[in-house]
């Protein structure tokens, strides 16, 4: 769903530099259609983004909660749906 989302509105790796999936059989692979590369979630700290886009928005408050580290530097949550919210 999300990988249809992005390639629905035009989102490529020119937008977004990386995907970060729990999932070891998707990391260290390109999403289909955008090319945008997966990594593990882990591997956030190396690029230390000013901000991560949350898709599944269900998953909103776990996702958040398990890097809540990146606080650290000051990066914030974005949620685009179903409304928009950015969380620091």
């Amino acid at each position: 769903m999300c990988e249809e989302l992005l390639n629905y509105c035009g989102v490529g790796a020119n937008l977004i530099s990386h995907v970060a999936d729990l999932n070891p059989h998707k990391q260290n692979t390109l999403l289909p259609g955008s090319r945008i590369p997966v990594i593990a979630p882990t591997e956030i700290a190396k690029f230390k983004p000013d901000y991560i886009l949350i898709l599944p928005w269900n998953l909103k408050d776990e996702i958040s909660s398990s890097l809540s580290y990146v606080s650290d530097w000051g990066c914030k949550f974005v949620i685009p749906v179903p409304t928009t919210e950015v969380i620091s």
